[in-house]
């Protein structure tokens, strides 16, 4: 009876497609990079990435054409902050792979052989206009969490776009109870392990001598080298603002890292500082309530204020199942569009908002020149919606993903369409397709 409730493995897996030729014409064009929508736009597709996007754009020959009859046409969301491939179920440990909280390595752990591209939350966010995500570890025995990755929710089994792509790293709350109690532990934790990784990279031989007992593992200072290098960004998840501007100082003992903020809850109280360190940030509209000491300082305006002090602002989905819903991150930009509509409120206009979630998220993971955007030479992710994309009803109609057309069927779709009109009879067999 309860393995009737799920469908067989085949009935999941797609041949893998190919990728098309495609110009897609007669369209409401979006780029992505903050230019506004090009009416009677054309994009075309050749080899699974874009050559050509903007208005009297010439369909080559032998190219198959699709006619968007007038709708917004643009590149896949970008989730700039999300753990999708990791859950399945988040209650279910077996399925949870979020963060190794007892596993004696931090910094070093990388999440790529966790991703399953089969999970559930990949093709119910690809429904939503999904195509790429930026993907966290939890957290780990220590404060560093990780190695994340940049990956595409296509459906087929190769989701890694690019592995190794970030660190992960929690301070305030959160980070003191790792450290052991206290914020001056957290950033001497962290200051001491970065100190330790250019250490390393200076002279290997030395980590011989520091034994099992050492703070640091050698593949934990093989991953900070990157970070002190500037080679990996490092995601930092930090709210308060007094705390905020802790981490800006890092900048100054070690120049070459590439920060990122993750939540900035009270970022807009710092605006200025965040700005002058160029330094961006990804924010939640929905963190707009102080419920917690370290979040007193919450608004609905916090993004709209950031951009406005030249911050370079991107729109996420944490604290809010960040595993399943990032589909949620075109409404929350839609969101921050409304807010500029109400009297005192920062929000964000449509063109910034819209790259906030393409973009903006691709930038601060370095990854500008071939995810987030329809500029030539970016990958084929492309989507054409039925209404404006911002407004909460909006629903692709097509997508595709490196130039591949998708499918927008879910597994909840299929269960859906199998029950929805129950006959007398044997149940579906599990394993039947």
């Amino acid at each position: 009876m309860i393995r009737a409730l799920f469908l067989s493995a085949p009935a999941l897996i797609a041949l893998p497609a190919t990728a098309q030729d495609i110009a897609i014409t007669n369209a409401k064009l979006v780029i992505g990079d903050g230019s506004a929508p090009i009416e009677g736009g054309t994009v075309v597709v050749r080899g699974g990435k874009v050559i050509a996007a903007g208005r009297g754009v010439a369909v080559p020959a032998g190219v198959e054409s699709v006619d968007a009859e007038g709708r917004y046409v643009t590149p896949g969301i970008v989730a700039a902050f999300s753990r999708v491939g990791l859950v399945e179920v988040d209650s279910v440990t077996g399925s949870n792979d979020r963060s190794a909280k007892r596993s004696r390595f931090s910094a070093g752990l990388d999440i790529a052989p966790a991703l399953n591209p089969m999970g559930s939350p990949v093709a119910v966010n690809r429904a939503a206009g999904v195509t790429r995500a930026i993907v966290a570890p939890g957290s780990s025995s220590n404060l560093f969490a990780g190695q994340g990755a940049v990956v595409d929710l296509a459906d087929d089994m190769d989701m890694v776009t690019r592995p190794r792509a970030l660190q992960f790293v929690a301070f305030g709350e959160d980070g003191s109870a790792k450290a052991g109690g206290s914020r001056a532990a957290t950033f001497l934790l962290v200051r001491e392990q970065l100190l330790a990784a250019r250490s390393y990279a200076r002279n290997p031989a030395t980590l011989a001598e520091w034994g099992n007992d050492a703070m640091i593992q050698r593949a934990d200072a093989e991953a900070l080298v990157r970070v002190v290098g500037g080679t990996t960004p490092l995601f930092v998840r930090v709210d308060r603002a007094a705390d905020i501007l802790n981490v800006l100082k890092l900048k100054g003992e070690f120049p070459a890292l590439k920060l990122v903020l993750v939540g900035a809850t009270e970022g807009w109280l710092v605006a200025r500082e965040i700005a002058a360190a160029n330094v961006p940030a990804i924010v939640s509209p929905l963190s707009d309530l102080p419920d917690s000491f370290e979040r007193l300082g919450a608004t609905q305006s916090n993004a709209g204020r950031l951009e406005a002090a030249g911050v370079d602002v991107s729109v996420g989905v944490f604290d809010d199942d960040d595993a399943h819903k990032m589909g949620y991150t075109t409404q929350y930009a839609g969101n921050l569009v409304g807010l500029t509509k109400v009297p005192g409120a920062s929000g964000l206009t449509w063109d910034q908002a819209f790259a906030a979630i393409t973009s903006v998220p691709a930038r601060a993971v370095g990854m500008e020149g071939s995810i987030g955007s329809l500029k030539p030479g970016r990958v084929g992710d492309v989507v054409i919606w039925d209404h404006d994309p911002l407004e909460l009803g909006s629903r692709p109609v097509q997508i595709w993903i490196d130039g591949k057309r998708q499918s927008l069927t879910t597994r909840q779709d299929r269960l859906r369409d199998r029950y929805l009109t129950p006959e007398e009879g044997a149940l579906p067999k599990a394993y039947d397709r």
